[in-house]
């Protein structure tokens, strides 16, 4: 049986667990917010954005990743739309790590969203988002790996990102909602996700190798979708979606191999969870959290302090904007 903390739950654990750890956190510790899934309803969720960000910048975090859908699924894909996110993520006084999500491209054939070709909004966005590889977005920016700069062999994979803080690795693939792109009635859709699922493999695979090798004291690997994809696998035994069997397989592998602690954090269902990752045959992987953010309606983020002097590196406490409503 599944099990995760409600979002109550996880709450009144982590605001403990959070004031334990900052009471006794190393000289290497820092903080930074996972974010995403907004703003959703626009215009009116723009104002709550900013609420948040403001809460944001209040707090100080090292950096904030953003783990994709900047819009809802039935929401124009228009750049109007587009920049608007991107202007409001400019507004962050610390560094922004973006990970796209499947609301800015794989759902724009909707006519709800315009009818957009959905490989031609991915262009744009890489375009808006990405235009400035190894370097995040936010008004104070950081130097980050980009894959595309890496290995000219997916040198179209601008949004794949790494970088290292205090001796952990943060990755940053490039894997969505919607059965991660992957739409078998349409030839174009599969050739992009082949492309690119074989980025992501490579890059996390990569990344945990790294990891290992240099000796690092835990990895968090951040996306925006949740590889358990129970709305598309009603009715099975084990919810994982296909789209998603080859992230699954190499983040469960690369976490086995590391032995430390592994944060995979994510949006996309916009309900807080706090469980073990797991693997495709559904057991856990014994040192891998799964961290689903809030997002929607919940115009909320949690922040992630990390230890690496700490045995087990990270502690929660949700960032709670009262004006926002409920979460």
């Amino acid at each position: 049986m599944k099990r995760t903390l409600s979002a109550f739950a996880l709450a009144i654990t982590a605001i403990v667990a959070s004031s334990s750890a900052q009471a006794q956190s190393g000289p290497r510790a820092f903080t930074f917010i996972g974010w995403g899934d907004v703003p959703y309803t626009i215009p009116a969720d723009y104002a709550k954005v900013d609420r948040l960000i403001a809460a944001m910048n209040a707090v100080k975090p090292a950096f904030s990743i953003h783990v994709g859908d900047v819009k809802a699924g039935n929401t124009p894909c228009s750049d109007e739309v587009l920049q608007r996110a991107f202007d409001q993520m400019q507004t962050v006084e610390q560094p922004v790590v973006y990970s796209i999500g499947d609301n800015e491209w794989t759902d724009c054939h909707r006519a709800d969203n315009g009818s957009f070709d959905p490989r031609e909004r991915l262009a744009r966005v890489r375009q808006m988002y990405f235009s400035k590889p190894g370097t995040s977005l936010g008004k104070t920016t950081m130097t980050v790996e980009s894959q595309a700069l890496k290995n000219p062999k997916f040198a179209k994979f601008v949004e794949n990102q790494r970088f290292v803080r205090n001796n952990v690795m943060f990755d940053v693939p490039h894997v969505v909602g919607s059965n991660n792109g992957f739409e078998p009635t349409s030839p174009e859709a599969v050739t992009e996700f082949f492309e690119r699922d074989a980025a992501n493999v490579a890059w996390i695979k990569e990344s945990f190798a790294l990891a290992q090798s240099s000796g690092m004291s835990a990895v968090v690997v951040a996306m925006q979708a949740n590889v358990y994809d129970t709305r598309r696998s009603a009715g099975t035994s084990i919810p994982v979606s296909s789209g998603f069997f080859a992230t699954i397989r190499e983040i469960a592998a690369g976490a086995r191999a590391f032995t430390k602690p592994v944060l995979v954090m994510h949006g996309d269902q916009h309900t807080l969870e706090l469980e073990s990752f797991r693997d495709n045959q559904w057991r856990p992987v014994a040192n891998a959290l799964r961290l689903q953010l809030w997002g929607e309606s919940k115009v909320h983020a949690m922040r992630i302090t990390v230890d690496p002097d700490m045995p087990g590196v990270f502690s929660f406490a949700p960032l709670i904007v009262p004006e926002n409503g409920p979460y």
